[in-house]
């Protein structure tokens, strides 16, 4: 998937589906702009000296968070986030959070993914910080849920949080996401704070070093603690309470991302025979596969683990775990449409007759899963910080809404504070595995037979080459929309616009036999 500066995109995606056939739907490894897989060495990659200026740092927005380009090494792809900006944002988000708390004194904790850049800017962001007169913590290598943790945990409270990741995106990129105790920021709080930024670059004289007095205090332990509490609640076994996970095999594929914690401090600890796990060890080179629960290669090797150790669950994570998918033992990958089918499956047992808001992608088949379980399906927009604002929206209004979930895996429950958190789900699933295992009913890899999934799948990105491309994009939806009404039309006269839409333009196609397939044309987020 291709990002060309200054070019719009349209995403189009089209599915031809029926009650029986079932399909493995294709990942993509995310490496360069190219598509190529690259390969560094810690020695060769270093960060390239860049002359800051305020328009480039606004350009780093990214929707809710910040990304850019951090490491030398992708030809064509050169640096947008250096040390200055770093420190300059980190300022930025410290005179932000003293105008939002009021207070004029506060304490920040940072942390990192195991991307190369990332205790460079580390580093800056806390020259920045303290400038600004900000107490400044490092929490070492972290998860971007367990940031967020570190506002709302008794006895820590940090004013407010940064975890430095750039999720799955290849080695060389990076970029920051901020919370307080409210939750992640949104667009408006990011544009402000790049704003500033963009002012304190333009100004200059900014400080790269870290300052002295930097309190080191890592998190993930916190945080690992807090899921073992939830788990052993969760299963209450009435034998082996402490250790509700003994007898079962339960391998990790973290892809040398920040998600190996999960295997060392969560599982073993509770009893889990964890031997056939990989790729543990936190490697910002990514050597193995993208971390990315989406990537064919990385759910692949997911399954081979699983099928190896003969495990009875697998869990893979992407770089920050804010996304997680699962395999079960048979070997069934369960992402995307089924993770969220069978997420539904336990949320609706305990919620009977609630919401599940999710993105506009997903499928008809998963529509139909969710309604014969008693539930009601909103498919919203694409974005995670949509899908999981629509929830808290409707939540808000009186309308139970325990699930908020995108097709990518990131998925936001009510009852852990709305926050997208992969080792949270990764967690409910494993309650509902013990459970099931104990009451000897259907596993939950048998539960998602019922879910009717697409026979064909697959997604285009078109380029548009008009400098207005977001104008450009609606006027093609438009014109789509009024081709699809025209019932004498020879391609499209058994079509017609979906019940929801809610971006872009969903088409239901009527391919005769029964069968039903359907599309969508929408404009990308970002592009």
């Amino acid at each position: 998937r291709a990002n060309a500066s200054g070019v719009g995109a349209v995403d189009a995606r089209a599915l031809r589906a029926t009650a029986t056939a079932t399909a493995t739907t294709a990942g993509r490894r995310v490496s360069s702009a190219s598509g190529s897989r690259i390969t560094v060495s810690r020695r060769r990659v270093r960060a390239m000296a860049t002359t800051a200026d305020g328009e480039r740092v606004k350009k780093l927005q990214n929707g809710s968070d910040i990304r850019g380009v951090a490491l030398e090494g992708v030809e064509g792809e050169g640096i947008t986030l250096d040390a200055t900006t770093a420190s300059a944002i980190g300022r930025a988000f410290a005179d932000w959070l003293m105008v939002k708390t009021g207070a004029r004194e506060v304490t920040i904790g940072v942390g990192r993914d195991p991307r190369l850049s990332g205790e460079m800017l580390r580093d800056a962001m806390f020259a920045g910080m303290a400038a600004s007169g900000a107490k400044v913590v490092d929490m070492g290598l972290a998860t971007t849920p367990a940031c967020f943790m570190a506002t709302v945990t008794p006895g820590v409270e940090y004013a407010g949080s940064v975890m430095l990741t750039a999720s799955h995106l290849p080695f060389n990129r990076n970029g920051m996401k901020f919370f307080t105790s409210a939750g992640g920021l949104d667009k408006p709080d990011i544009k402000d704070i790049c704003a500033r930024a963009a002012a304190y670059v333009e100004a200059g004289g900014l400080s790269v070093d870290a300052p002295s007095g930097v309190v080191r205090a890592p998190f993930l332990p916190t945080y690992a603690a807090q899921l073992c509490d939830i788990i052993r609640k969760g299963v209450n076994s009435p034998t082996n309470y402490d250790k509700p996970l003994s007898g079962m095999k339960i391998v990790v594929d973290a892809g040398n991302g920040s998600g190996g914690f999960f295997a060392d401090l969560v599982l073993a600890p509770l009893g889990a025979d964890t031997n056939g796990s990989q790729f543990l060890n936190p490697d910002g080179s990514f050597p193995n596969h993208s971390p990315n629960p989406e990537d064919k290669e990385a759910m692949e090797a997911g399954v081979r683990a699983v099928l190896s150790a003969k495990a009875d669950l697998g869990i893979v994570f992407d770089t920050d775990v804010d996304r997680s998918a699962v395999i079960d033992a048979s070997g069934k990958e369960i992402n995307r449409n089924k993770l969220i089918a069978l997420l539904s499956e336990i949320v609706l047992k305990e919620n009977p007759g609630a919401t599940i808001v999710t993105d506009s992608v997903t499928s008809d088949g998963l529509h139909k899963f969710i309604k014969a379980k008693g539930g009601y399906h909103l498919r919203f927009m694409r974005g995670y910080k949509n899908v999981i604002n629509k929830g808290k929206e409707l939540n808000a209004a009186g309308v139970v809404t325990p699930l908020m979930i995108e097709t990518s895996g990131h998925g936001a429950m009510s009852e852990n504070y709305d926050l997208d958190d992969g080792a949270y789900l990764a967690v409910k699933i494993i309650i509902e595995a013990v459970r099931r295992r104990i009451a000897n009913e259907p596993s939950i890899g048998q539960v998602l037979e019922t879910l009717e999934e697409p026979l064909e799948e697959a997604e285009v990105r078109f380029k548009i080459a008009d400098p207005d491309f977001k104008a450009y994009g609606g006027n093609v939806i438009e014109s789509l929309l009024e081709t699809v009404n025209d019932t004498d039309h020879p391609l499209f006269g058994k079509s017609s616009p979906a019940e929801d839409n809610y971006e872009g333009l969903r088409v239901c196609v009527d391919e005769g036999d029964g069968n039903k397939g359907w599309f969508l044309l929408r404009c990308s987020l970002h592009d």
